[in-house]
């Protein structure tokens, strides 16, 4: 099987500020990443915070490019769903859905026709028409996820908004999550949730000092996870 989206070696480093005593410098958040990602595949990506989760999957979505190495995207529709991305919080949800919905490529009138499937999904009510800052975390992770699940791409990123937001939510997302996996959508999944990646995951990554260690089986990946976190103990 060919994958859709390939990696080599990708790198990303970024400035820090400086000073007047002092040069900028760099950090690297990633090292070098090696991966691929096949069509139909559920892919877990686990590591400790500040590990680069969330720039991997950037450079996987084509927001950011890396400073070394290469992304190559085989021809697919790529969404990033993230609780710190794509919402202007001056708009209200219903025009961040149009929004969101043009930049995952599909058009005004589609996403439009799909307002209301929207607006019940997300069960916000009246909330819908209210601009975003107003929101919780867990409001604007339910407008995310109802947009980016209702106008589906090919490949479908996910950085840990499967764990906010209250009880009920998180159980109906995870129901789609498993519906959208049993129905052969591409799916890169971040999470903290152990339960979460043995359970949904087909593969596994573990992103620890920049550096990519895969496996295709999710629990010897969690194994390698959990003895990472207690060479920090």
């Amino acid at each position: 099987m060919k994958p859709v989206i390939t990696l080599k070696n990708a790198a990303v480093r970024y400035k820090r500020s400086g000073s007047l005593f002092r040069k900028k410098t760099y950090y690297e958040a990633l090292k070098s990443i090696t991966l691929d990602i096949y069509p139909g595949e559920t892919l877990g990506i686990l590591g400790r915070n500040g590990s680069g989760k969330s720039t991997l999957l950037r450079i996987i979505s084509g927001i950011i490019k890396p400073n070394r190495g290469e992304v190559v995207n085989h021809g697919v529709s790529v969404s990033l769903l993230a609780l710190q991305a794509g919402f202007d919080p001056n708009l209200n949800g219903r025009d961040n859905a149009i929004l969101g919905g043009i930049l995952q490529g599909a058009s005004r009138h589609e996403v439009q026709n799909k307002l209301d499937e929207i607006q019940e999904y997300s069960e916000l009510g009246d909330f819908f028409f209210e601009p975003v800052r107003t929101y919780s975390t867990g409001m604007r992770a339910r407008l995310g996820f109802s947009i980016t699940t209702i106008i589906s791409s090919d490949v479908l990123l996910i950085d840990e908004v499967l764990s906010v937001g209250d009880q009920h939510f998180r159980q109906k997302a995870e129901r789609t999550m498993v519906s959208k996996i049993q129905s052969q959508q591409t799916i890169v999944l971040v999470s903290h949730s152990h339960h979460q990646i043995a359970r949904l995951c087909d593969r596994a990554v573990l992103i620890d000092k920049g550096i990519s260690y895969s496996s295709d089986d999710p629990r010897e990946v969690l194994a390698a996870y959990e003895a990472s976190l207690e060479r920090l103990d």
